[in-house]
C-alpha cells in the first residue's frame, strides 16, 4: 500500500472492487489482538478453553474482525477519506488460528450527501464481507465513506 496517494470522488464508479486484504490468524495474532484490547476471555488465546465451549479451535474477536474491516477500508479510501459507519457487521462464523481472513468489498453506490457538510458530501457505501477456508465468515455489511471530491 502506497500511503502517499489518494482516491478522488470523482475517480469512482459503482461496481469497483476494493483488492482484497488477507489476514493470517496466527496464534500470536490472537493472543496480541485479545491483549492490545483487553478481551481476555480465553476463546481468543487457548484451544483448549475454545473447544470446550463447542468451537474448534481459539478464534478471533469482534474488535479484531472490525479492525480488518477498517484496515481494508482505509487502504481503499487513503489517508484523507473519512470513515463515517459500519453498518450490518455480523459474524457468521468461526474465523480461528490457522485460517487466513480476507475481507472483500465493492462500491455499491456513489452518492452526494447534502445534509454533511461540504468537505464530506462526496459519499460512498462499500459493501464488505471476511472470507476464510469455509466461505464467507463476516457479513455482508456497509461502510459509508466519504473522500476528497
Amino acid at each position: 500500500m502506497n500511503w502517499q496517494e489518494q482516491r478522488h470522488w470523482n475517480e469512482v464508479n459503482e461496481g469497483d472492487t476494493l483488492n482484497p486484504v488477507p489476514f493470517p490468524l496466527t496464534v500470536y495474532r490472537l493472543v496480541m489482538a485479545a491483549g492490545a484490547n483487553r478481551d481476555f476471555n480465553a476463546i481468543h488465546h487457548n484451544t483448549e478453553h475454545a473447544q470446550s465451549t463447542g468451537a474448534p479451535e481459539m478464534y478471533a474477536n469482534v474488535m479484531l474482525l472490525q479492525g480488518m474491516w477498517e484496515r481494508a477500508v482505509r487502504e481503499y479510501i487513503g489517508t484523507a477519506g473519512v470513515l463515517h459507519a459500519i453498518r450490518g457487521f455480523r459474524m457468521k462464523s468461526f474465523n480461528t488460528a490457522g485460517d487466513t481472513v480476507t475481507v472483500r468489498g465493492q462500491v455499491e453506490r456513489k452518492w452526494i450527501d447534502d445534509t454533511a457538510d461540504a468537505a464530506h458530501r462526496h459519499r460512498l457505501d462499500l459493501r464488505l464481507w471476511s472470507e476464510n477456508r469455509h466461505g464467507v465468515s463476516v457479513g455482508p455489511g456497509l461502510a459509508v465513506v466519504s473522500l476528497p471530491p
